[in-house]
């Protein structure tokens, strides 16, 4: 019989920068019961994102922060600045690297590879409260 469940779980952050949370999803999934399925991973953020990487070195996380940085530079060449001169940039950050994703679920535990983790990317400066919705669907 199929199943469902959803929560909630809230981060804080210390201003820009890569948190891991994969332990706190799996600590979640496991609680389901569920198996078999499939686990919807979103954040109710647009100055902030959800990603899969490297979870083994730091310096991963400080080069792909690096690289948003280039990507998305702060400046007074943006329209949009109502909350700082980090406030656009936050914003492409989120664009470039998404707020949801989808993973299959096998054996009731995520299909990671073995060196890949799920980050809560912060793209203000300022800490911040974040939001990820979590929403499995399976047996």
């Amino acid at each position: 019989m199929m199943r469902q469940a959803l929560t909630e779980l809230e981060f804080s952050t210390s201003g820009q920068g890569l948190t891991e949370i994969t332990d706190d999803i799996v600590a979640w999934l496991e609680g389901t019961g569920i198996e078999t399925g499939l686990l919807t991973v979103h954040c109710r953020h647009t100055s902030a994102s959800i990603m899969i990487t490297e979870n083994a070195s730091a310096a991963v996380w400080r080069d792909m922060e690096e690289w948003l940085s280039r990507m998305a530079p702060e400046g007074g060449h943006y329209r949009h600045d109502a909350e700082g001169p980090d406030d656009m940039p936050a914003h492409l950050k989120s664009a470039l690297t998404g707020v949801s994703m989808s993973l299959p679920v096998a054996n009731g535990r995520m299909t990671l590879g073995t060196w890949q983790g799920i980050f809560l990317a912060e793209h203000r400066r300022a800490p911040h409260h974040r939001k990820i919705v979590l929403h499995v669907i399976g047996e």
